[in-house]
């Protein structure tokens, strides 16, 4: 089997500027927008409480996004938020004013006009800024890269976006939509990666993954249960991981978990960019291809770069079989646990805590980590299932 590599996290701190995107007050706003939407609900924190025993764990958490307001993947929080903000932004609101209700009223849509939403994708990014727009009276328009599915892009355009499957990688399609965009009569690009000079709409959307982390916060919380000591979470661009990793930071200040953070091998960019210990962003690119479709990504979100490098404690590379394992597992747990029906991205992080808990060679990343029956573990997220996978 092709390995799992692994690095600690040596490279000095910065002035940490941008942990304040992902303040408390944010967040909050963030999820009093998406409780507005009539669609929401607060997906499941399942506790894996037999898989963790066995695995030698105090608690296994995941949060299964696989019910978001039916679209069974998180993105979906990101792009609506942002959409709200932008449409906030150039009213002269707080997004706090715009509720759903009041965004969907013909008096904001006279007043606030149309839009095009720029965006590109391997599909579910993509499924929610087509999505939200459609569902604000907005237009949208969605580039994917090649070798995305044909069921993501028929969901897409179900969503009366114009999508199309480009002959590019996801970075190259990218820099296409950012170019149409800009073309366009009132095109805005929403892309939930950012670089020099576009740095306000990635925010935004890293605001909206928040709602994900705070709701599993408050089900800790309620549950009774201590807050988290590990934090497994995985990375394309990286919005996602630096609004969960900002999240509890600004939420624990005092003591943050551990985190842990997973790439696919083939866009690992954030573990090459750790592992050259420069301080400089290195890229990965080609085709990337990968089970982890989602991870796909060999350039970093800028802002979550730098959240990333100052509180994350472990960077990893994943061969497919470690997420093909996740999958397994988390369909198949400890009898006693509740099934759990995950995409190939968001099973890669459970897929490696197995491993580190069970092969030999993982066990001084254990041994860094402090792994034991005390730890208590946060998975964010899982996404429904696109395919099924069987590794000797």
């Amino acid at each position: 089997m092709d390995p799992i590599y692994w690095i600690l996290n040596q490279l000095p701190k910065t002035e940490d500027q941008n942990l304040k995107v992902m303040a408390m007050s944010e967040v909050q706003k963030a999820k009093a927008f998406h409780e507005s939407i009539p669609e929401y609900s607060e997906t499941p924190l399942v506790a894996l409480d037999n898989t963790a025993g066995f695995l030698g764990l105090g608690n296994i958490f995941v949060k299964d996004e696989s019910y978001r307001f039916g679209l069974n993947a998180f993105k979906v929080l990101g792009g609506s938020f942002a959409i709200a903000r932008y449409i906030a932004k150039k009213t002269n609101r707080d997004v706090s004013e715009l509720d759903y209700y009041t965004l969907t009223s013909p008096k904001l849509r006279e007043e606030f006009g149309q839009a095009t939403f720029y965006t590109a994708t391997d599909g579910n990014h993509g499924r929610g800024v087509a999505w939200a727009a459609n569902k604000l009276g907005q237009k949208s328009v969605v580039l994917m890269p090649k070798g995305s599915s044909k069921t993501r892009l028929e969901n897409i355009l179900k969503e009366n976006a114009i999508a199309t499957i480009e002959e590019v990688n996801y970075d190259e399609c990218v820099r296409m939509a950012n170019a149409a965009a800009l073309k366009a009569e009132n095109g805005v690009m929403v892309q939930d990666t950012a670089w020099d000079g576009y740095e306000e709409i990635p925010s935004w959307i890293m605001q909206g993954y928040g709602t994900m982390a705070l709701e599993a916060d408050e089900q800790l919380v309620r549950k009774n249960e201590n807050p988290p000591t590990h934090v497994f979470i995985q990375a394309g661009v990286g919005s996602l991981a630096g609004g969960v990793v900002g999240y509890f930071v600004n939420r624990y200040p005092k003591n943050p978990p551990t985190f842990i953070v997973v790439e696919a091998t083939v866009a690992d960019c954030l573990y090459r960019s750790i592992k050259a210990n420069d301080g400089n962003i290195h890229i990965a690119d080609g085709d990337m291809q990968t089970i982890m479709a989602g991870l796909a990504c060999g350039e970093p979100n800028t802002i979550s770069w730098d959240i990333l490098r100052n509180h994350v404690s472990v960077f990893a590379s994943l061969p497919d079989w470690v997420a093909a394992r996740g999958m397994r597992i988390l369909s198949a747990p400890i009898k006693g646990d509740s099934r759990i029906i995950s995409g190939e991205s968001g099973a890669a992080p459970f897929g490696l805590l197995s491993c580190i808990m069970q092969m030999d060679e993982l066990k001084e990343l254990k041994e860094a980590l402090k792994l034991n029956e005390t730890s208590n573990i946060i998975n964010i997220h899982c996404s429904k299932v696109k395919h099924v996978y069987f590794y000797d």
